[in-house]
């Protein structure tokens, strides 16, 4: 998904799902408001994502795309299917 999309989904929902998957020192520099912090490294990950609502759409991001795309592939497993993932991370929504 793209920022602007993402942006649009936000104003229509504020509390839609929505997944930050960095680390909790790159989530405290800047984040998304709204956003959940579920470090995608950390050994608890599926645990956390597991709590979240299934039935609902779930929106996630990192700094570039790369580990949100991963984190993805997890949500999948774990049951999840309306995933969208924000195009170029933290990166692309700052600019």
């Amino acid at each position: 998904i793209s920022p602007t999309k993402l942006k649009e989904a936000i104003q229509e929902n504020p509390s839609l799902q929505l997944v930050d998957v960095r680390t909790p020192k790159e989530y405290q520099s800047g984040y998304i408001q709204a956003a959940k912090n579920i470090d995608f490294h950390s050994s608890n990950f599926v645990a956390e994502i597991s709590k979240l609502d299934k039935s609902k759409p779930i929106y996630v991001y990192c700094r570039s795309g790369m580990r949100s795309g991963k984190a993805s592939k997890q949500l999948v497993q774990a049951g999840f299917e309306e995933i969208f993932d924000l195009k170029g991370g933290y990166m692309a929504w700052n600019r």
